[in-house]
């Protein structure tokens, strides 16, 4: 490690230290390496390509403006390109868990497209009196505007695909409801007999409450396409220009494909992280539904002897170690483990969200992993979901049409015609002795036979 012919040094305000020759990033990296050595967590490759599209942007922007030299700003373009290609992935290497605000992120960023553009010029890794990661590649910007921009817009990218896998899902579950539509079966609250339902019902409510969730996460996440560029430290545009803030929002639109907006208050946007959280919010929600339909399949599935058993998941690994031939709901019991997560990382968001002081909130690198982490499993969680379990979904016809038949909620349609009171003794009655409500109401012969037929009728 000693070697010069392996080491170069870089110097900064702090002193020098050597880095590795053949690295991209540079000080500022080897730094956050020194003194975040906290997780097995890197930086998100979406926030990186988030990064590249604002510096690539930046370069194209100040080199109109005559700030910055056409063949500068050509190799700090052409060096984004490569990165958003899926070159040099392995040289951003600042932990998650780094100083507040990001600082760290942006550097790691700007060292390693300053050191391959210099290499575009003619250059080499760290002669930065040619090319400065601070001085042209941070040119117009500071941390405190660029980190939340990338946060806005690598959610923005990573939701684009969520979007078509929470829709898939929740086609799914409503295409069964047709299929199950005339399947009936007993209703339960409290876990406990209630009136008949169909599993078309129950199923077309899970895709339902999907969708309700789904248009709730898009509506919450519009607010991300407000950008916080151009505001550069604290929100005060220092360092920029006129126009600078309006022509970054216009390349970026471009470069994403999305209709971006410049943040009325560029202070505003540098205080308060309230779109994130707010969409952490929606997607918790989201994970909460998706939960408790996981939860619902667990237990319409228990059995295959001793549980409900009304439905039947496809197998998709052996269940036990140890019991020869058991199979379990796996991919249902990931959905729950998933959406446990995405609340966890909620909770985080919405904490740290609340932890912003003054002019910026420093907590912003947390936030950034946690919403892109929850998109991301629950992306992969709803397509597991679809492909290996529910679009498997049998249903056992006799099980579930018994339990409707033996349920004692079917004493509440008797109840307009021989009284509340008089039902729930007829209802306790079948419980003590094993017997239908049918079975006790013709023993008790209160009703006609053509007359309880007709009451009790499962369909009507």
């Amino acid at each position: 490690m000693n070697n010069p012919e392996e080491m170069r040094r870089e110097t900064d305000s702090l002193g020098s230290l050597e880095i590795p020759a053949a690295a991209y990033y540079g000080i500022n990296v080897m730094r956050a390496r020194a003194n975040f050595p906290i997780s097995r967590r890197i930086l998100h490759p979406r926030l990186v390509e988030a990064y590249c599209h604002i510096k690539k942007a930046a370069a194209s922007v100040n080199c109109e403006a005559g700030r910055l030299a056409p063949e500068k700003a050509a190799a700090i373009m052409r060096a984004a390109d490569e990165v958003l290609a899926g070159k040099l992935r392995d040289q951003f290497v600042v932990d998650v868990f780094q100083a507040g605000a990001g600082t760290s992120t942006n550097m790691n960023v700007n060292e390693v497209l300053c050191n391959r553009a210099l290499e575009f010029l003619g250059f080499g890794k760290g002669d930065y009196h040619e090319l400065h990661p601070n001085d042209h590649l941070n040119m117009s910007q500071s941390t405190n505007d660029t980190f939340p921009t990338a946060m806005h817009l690598a959610a923005v990218a990573v939701l684009a695909e969520f979007y078509p896998a929470a829709e898939q899902l929740a086609a799914e579950f409503i295409r069964l409801g047709r299929r199950f539509a005339s399947q009936i079966k007993s209703g339960r609250t409290h876990l406990q007999d209630a009136v008949p339902v169909t599993l078309g019902g129950e199923f077309k409510a899970y895709g339902d409450s999907l969708k309700a969730s789904l248009k709730h996460i898009k509506r919450t996440a519009a607010d991300l396409l407000t950008l916080a560029i151009g505001g550069s430290a604290t929100g005060t545009g220092m360092n920029t220009y006129l126009d600078y803030a309006e022509k970054m929002v216009t390349e970026l639109s471009k470069a994403t494909g999305k209709s971006l907006l410049k943040s009325r208050n560029l202070m505003q946007a540098m205080q308060s992280q309230a779109p994130v959280s707010r969409t952490s919010g929606a997607l918790r929600d989201f994970a909460g539904e998706l939960g408790r339909i996981a939860n619902d399949l667990r237990l319409l599935a228990s059995g295959p002897t001793t549980g409900l058993a009304e439905i039947m998941l496809p197998p998709v690994q052996a269940g036990s170690s140890i019991m020869p031939g058991k199979v379990n709901p796996s991919i249902a019991e990931m959905v729950n483990m998933v959406s446990f997560h995405v609340i966890g990382n909620d909770t985080c968001i919405n904490r740290a969200a609340g932890a912003g002081q003054l002019e910026l909130n420093v907590m912003m690198p947390i936030m950034a992993e946690n919403l892109l982490e929850s998109i991301e499993i629950l992306t992969a969680a709803c397509t597991q979901f679809r492909t290996l379990c529910v679009e498997g979904i049998e249903v056992n016809q006799t099980r579930c049409r018994n339990y409707a038949e033996g349920s004692l909620g079917l004493v509440t349609a008797l109840a307009p015609v021989i009284g509340y009171a008089r039902a729930a003794d007829l209802a306790k009655q079948a419980l003590k002795e094993g017997r239908t409500i049918i079975e006790v109401i013709r023993s008790a012969k209160l009703i006609a036979d053509e007359e309880l037929e007709k009451i009790l009728d499962l369909k009507n």
